[in-house]
C-alpha cells in the first residue's frame, strides 16, 4: 500500500474516530441531564421488561459518554470501538424493530424533550450513516495490518 494511501486511511480514520465520538457525546449530554426523561423515552420502546428501563436510563448515557470520549481522545480504542459498534447495532435494531410494528416512538437518541418528532426513515437512514462509520472503525482497528490509533 502506497504512502499516500496509508495518510488518507489513518486521516479517515481521526474523522471517523472524532466524528462518532462527538456523536455520541453529545447524545449522551441530555439524557444525563434528564434521566427520568430519558426513561420515558426507553419504556416507549417497549422492548425491555419493566425492571430494566430505569437501570437501562441511567447506565446508557454514562457508557455512550465514555465510549465517546475514548474515541475522541484516543485511550482504548479497540474496546471504544467494541462498545459503540454494540451500541449502534442495537440503536438501529430498535428502531427498526418499532419502525416495522408501526409505534409512533420517539428517538430519544439526541434529546429527551417529549415534543420530539417520532423517529421514522429518515432516522433509520441517519443510523444507518453512523453505523457505516462504526463498521469502518472496526475494520481499521481490527482488521487492517498495523492498524494506528492515531491519524500518524
Amino acid at each position: 500500500m502506497s504512502g499516500q494511501k496509508k495518510q488518507l486511511l489513518s486521516f479517515l480514520f481521526f474523522c471517523a474516530r472524532f466524528f462518532l465520538g462527538g456523536v455520541f457525546v453529545y447524545a449522551s449530554y441530555g439524557k444525563i441531564l434528564h434521566p427520568d426523561a430519558f426513561s420515558e423515552a426507553v419504556f416507549n420502546y417497549q422492548i425491555l421488561p419493566d425492571h430494566l428501563v430505569n437501570l437501562t436510563a441511567i447506565i446508557l448515557p454514562w457508557l455512550e459518554l465514555m465510549a465517546g470520549l475514548c474515541l475522541i481522545i484516543g485511550w482504548w480504542i479497540p474496546g471504544a470501538v467494541v462498545i459503540v459498534n454494540t451500541l449502534m447495532i442495537i440503536f438501529f435494531s430498535a428502531l427498526l424493530f418499532n419502525l416495522a410494528r408501526g409505534l409512533d416512538v420517539q428517538c430519544g437518541c439526541f434529546s429527551t424533550d417529549a415534543s420530539e418528532e417520532a423517529a421514522t426513515r429518515l432516522t433509520l437512514l441517519r443510523d444507518s450513516f453512523f453505523l457505516v462509520v462504526a463498521f469502518f472503525l472496526v475494520y481499521r482497528v481490527f482488521f487492517f495490518k498495523k492498524a494506528r490509533f492515531s491519524a500518524d
